[in-house]
C-alpha cells in the first residue's frame, strides 16, 4: 500500500485536521533540500528514537530506489574501474540529516560540563546554518533542551518544524510550522507522529527521486 495522504487520512481519521501543516513542513523540508540546506533533528526517550528513525528515512532509499547520478558513477568508475562500479551501484542518493542524539560522548560531554538543558542546542550552534530545518520532537512541547534547541535555530536564521502533542506548548510558539498531532497521551502522540513522519519521508522522496 502507498505512503500517501489519502492513506494516511483513511488510517488516522484524527490527522484529517492536521493536513495542512503536515504539507507545509514538506514544502519546507523540500525548499531546504533544494537550496543546499541540511535537516536537525532532536528529542528525548521515544522521541530520540523518532528523529534517527526520520534521518534513516531521509539519507538512503525508503520506498523508490535511489540511484546515484550518471556524472558521480562516471567519476567512480574512472577512479577505480570495476571497484568504482560496484560501490556506484550501492549507493543510494541521500537527502542531508543529521540526529542530534546520535553523538553519545558529544551528548555526554555538553551534558556533564554544561548542563543537559544545552545539548541539542550546542549542536545548533555547531551545525545549523541559515536556510537549515530544525525538526523539533516532544511531546508535551516543553522539553527545556528542545525548546533551547529552537532559540538557537531561529537566532541562526534556521526553520523550526515543532512536532508535538496536543496544543504544541512552548515549541510550538517558537515553531515556524508546527505539526500537533491531536492527542496528549505520550504512546498516542507518538503512534501519530511515527504515521506522520512516515508520509513526509515518503512524500519528500517522491519529490526528489523517480524509480
Amino acid at each position: 500500500m502507498p505512503i500517501d495522504e489519502r492513506t494516511l487520512t483513511a488510517r488516522y481519521p484524527m490527522l484529517t485536521s492536521i493536513i495542512p501543516e503536515i504539507r507545509q513542513a514538506c514544502d519546507l523540508l523540500e525548499q531546504a533540500f533544494r537550496s543546499g540546506n541540511k535537516l536537525l533533528a532532536c528529542g528525548n526517550g521515544g522521541s530520540a528514537a523518532d528523529s534517527e528513525h526520520i534521518v534513516g528515512e531521509l539519507m538512503k532509499g525508503f520506498v523508490k530506489r535511489r540511484p546515484v547520478s550518471a556524472a558521480l558513477r562516471k567519476k567512480l568508475v574512472e577512479l577505480a574501474g570495476d571497484e568504482g562500479e560496484a560501490l556506484a551501484g550501492h549507493l543510494q542518493e541521500a537527502l542531508p540529516a543529521i540526529s542530534l542524539n546520535s553523538h553519545t560522548s558529544l551528548v555526554t560531554a555538553i551534558g556533564n560540563d554544561n548542563g543537559y538543558d544545552y545539548t541539542f542546542a550546542q549542536q545548533v550552534l555547531g551545525y545549523g546554518r541559515p536556510g537549515d530545518v530544525l525538526l523539533a520532537i516532544t511531546t508535551s512541547g516543553n522539553s527545556r533542551n528542545v525548546v533551547n534547541a529552537c532559540l538557537a535555530a531561529r537566532a541562526l536564521g534556521m526553520m523550526v518544524i515543532g512536532f508535538t502533542g496536543a496544543g504544541g506548548g512552548r515549541v510550538g510558539e517558537l515553531s515556524h510550522c508546527l505539526i500537533a498531532v491531536p492527542d496528549r497521551e505520550t504512546a498516542h502522540v507518538q503512534e501519530l507522529q511515527q504515521a506522520v513522519y512516515h508520509y513526509i519521508c515518503a512524500e519528500i522522496e517522491r519529490r526528489f527521486f523517480t524509480e
